[in-house]
């Protein structure tokens, strides 16, 4: 059991993959809980919490669809209500639902941007008040490496990833003077549901591992020691970044 650090984390889409390492890490790092994700995600996102109170952790688990600015605002409510404050922000929550631009329908155009841009939007302008209010706060949000650099069928995922960072640039500048950063993690190819999209076909696996520096794909637990990084006062100095944690696939 870890000793607690003091701080509050909000991590969105905690309930499987990245979300999940994320939370643990933050957990195993001394950090209390408020999780988030859908209804349907109960029992997983359950099970998240119960790994994260064995740690020693405080934890609120706090049901809300980031799309939807209510359910947004009540969950914020909810987690100060039980846990006094939120000094870190993960926005992790996203989806990814795979599509030529020819064959894309604008209602799956518009549901990716609603939960991948909107959601990192309305939580985000939903904490603001209280970390500007204690002169503290780290944002820190999952984009992708490709929005930087786009992949064929993802036009719709990559737009909204390239929007997040162009977000994340501005409110940095815009929440740098009231103690708080704002920074986005750009994950590469890591083995996740979402993340199975590219990996099902074992040619297209082995293509990413050759792309690769580190000649393997990542895991979930990749991407939670750069964001508990963002989430410390280590990177008290580092705000408006993109950081890549991809094994080196940029390099090639």
């Amino acid at each position: 059991m870890t000793t607690g650090n003091g701080r509050v984390a909000l991590v969105t889409g905690a309930s499987r993959g990245i979300g999940r390492s994320i939370a643990l890490g933050l957990a195993a790092r001394g950090f209390d809980l408020a999780l988030n994700d859908i209804p349907r995600q109960q029992a997983e996102l359950e099970a998240v919490a119960a790994e994260a109170r064995a740690q020693g952790r405080r934890v609120v688990t706090a049901y809300a669809d980031v799309s939807s600015k209510p359910e947004v605002e009540a969950m914020v409510a909810k987690a100060v209500g039980e846990l006094g404050t939120i000094h870190a922000l993960v926005n992790n929550a996203g989806i990814l639902i795979a599509g030529s631009v020819e064959a894309l329908s604008e209602e799956t155009w518009d549901r990716v941007f609603d939960v991948n841009a909107k959601g990192v939007f309305l939580v985000t302008q939903a904490v603001l008040p209280l970390m500007k209010a204690q002169g503290y706060g780290r944002i820190c949000t999952i984009a992708s490496i490709g929005g930087k650099h786009g992949a064929p069928e993802q036009a719709h995922y990559c737009a909204t990833k390239a929007a997040v960072m162009g977000f994340t640039r501005v409110l940095a500048q815009e929440v740098g003077p009231l103690g708080i950063t704002a920074n986005c993690i750009c994950p590469g190819i890591i083995l996740t549901d979402m993340g199975r999209v590219n990996l099902d076909d074992p040619a297209v696996r082995a293509a990413w591992q050759a792309k690769t520096a580190m000649a393997r794909i990542g895991d979930p637990e990749d991407v939670a020691g750069p964001v508990a990084f963002f989430c410390s006062d280590d990177s008290a100095f580092i705000t408006g970044q993109s950081l890549n944690v991809d094994g080196g696939i940029v390099l090639s």
